[in-house]
């Protein structure tokens, strides 16, 4: 069974908080998660909500603990693949983490998640381009993530395609919930301003 079969609805508001939301709100959220997952004993489930509360507490080497435990009770949970890659990025295991990304695409090919983040990933490494990759799959299975469009301006930005990174950055405003994250949307306005600016110097200059 896939990630998304049980307890679906608040591993996808888990997520969204994760991004978007507090710690606090998160860790609510994964307790939820738990307390439900045992009150169905869900194995798979169980673990992988532990492992949640582990990464919220940064307690890493916990958390792979418990996402190998929810890969063993679910070996098509594309989310614990990504999760325990995480972990390991957060440890500093970048080779064996991008492993872990692909093995979680490979169980779980149509998990939008896995493919940002392991775009976002590849972006920090300095692999822009395969980045860029992934976040295009990324958003063709979810093109409504703003998350997403924002990194992806943020590699456009770093291969210098100023005009990719102007469209997604614009691509997040639309997005983005009205009221909701104003800091970003500030932010994201600054940087779309710059790049304005720059692409007309550039234009001027030719």
């Amino acid at each position: 069974m896939s990630t998304h079969g049980q307890l679906s609805e608040l591993r996808l508001r888990l997520d969204d908080a994760i991004t978007y939301g507090t710690i606090e709100e998160a860790t609510a959220l994964a307790r939820e998660g738990l307390f439900e997952a045992q009150r169905k004993a869900l194995k798979g489930e169980i673990e992988y909500f532990k492992g949640q509360i582990m990464m919220l507490k940064e307690d890493f080497v916990s958390a792979i603990e418990h996402f190998d435990a929810a890969i063993r009770h679910n070996p098509s949970d594309g989310a614990a693949y990504n999760d325990r890659a995480l972990s390991m990025v957060e440890l500093g295991i970048i080779d064996d983490a991008l492993c872990y990304f692909d093995k979680g695409i490979e169980v779980e090919p149509d998990y939008a998640t896995i493919y940002h983040n392991k775009g976002w990933l590849l972006n920090n490494i300095g692999r822009h381009t395969e980045a860029v990759e992934c976040f295009k799959k990324a958003l063709a299975l979810d093109p409504k993530r703003p998350v997403t469009y924002d990194n992806l301006a943020d590699a456009f930005f770093n291969l210098g395609d100023l005009q990719g990174a102007l469209v997604s950055y614009k691509k997040v405003l639309k997005l983005l919930e009205p009221g909701r994250l104003e800091s970003l949307r500030e932010e994201i306005g600054k940087q779309i301003h710059i790049l304005e600016e720059e692409i007309a110097k550039q234009g001027k200059r030719l």
